[in-house]
């Protein structure tokens, strides 16, 4: 078509506007057969990746046989859901591995963390207390699948935040 646009790696890509397929500001959408039923789905995928971020259902067309075709408002609200989608479940992979919990301890507040860093080949995760100023209180390597509660939290300061204490 006539239309290019920057796709996020910096590189031009042309925009597309076809009946079940269209792509433009970063991303693709194709109608495709859905496989559980006689009806149609939409693929939603980012630029650069190769599967899709998001397939939900599409609507038939007049003839009840063949997919409605896309066109600009469609497209637009797909790429909105899509990217919500894909932004919340950024959110939630964030929240599982970076988890804060406060506590009291010693007459002030003490803020426990868990940062687990998910590797393919070796996982890790480290736990750390700070106190209201930022000051390190005390740091233990733990196993990715360490879950941090109030009760452990409270546990680790009360052993003085020793290292040997949460395995």
């Amino acid at each position: 078509m006539d239309d290019a646009f920057e796709s996020d790696d910096g590189s031009e890509q042309e925009a597309i506007r076809e009946p079940r397929r269209w792509r433009d500001n970063g991303w693709t959408a194709q109608v495709i057969k859905n496989e559980d039923d006689d009806g149609w789905a939409v693929a939603m995928t980012p630029d650069g990746q190769v599967e899709p971020a998001l397939v939900g259902p599409w609507t038939m067309g007049r003839d009840k046989k063949n997919p409605k075709p896309l066109d600009t408002a469609a497209f637009n609200t797909l790429v909105k859901t899509a990217a919500e989608f894909v932004r919340r479940h950024e959110q939630q992979l964030h929240a599982t591995l970076h988890q804060q919990i406060e506590i009291s301890h010693a007459g002030g507040r003490v803020t426990v963390t868990l940062d687990i860093e998910p590797d393919e080949e070796s996982p890790s995760a480290k736990l750390r207390a700070t106190d209201a100023a930022g000051e390190v209180l005390g740091e233990a390597s733990v196993s990715p699948g360490f879950k941090l509660t109030r009760a452990r939290a409270e546990a680790w300061a009360h052993a003085e935040f020793s290292a040997q204490s949460v395995r």
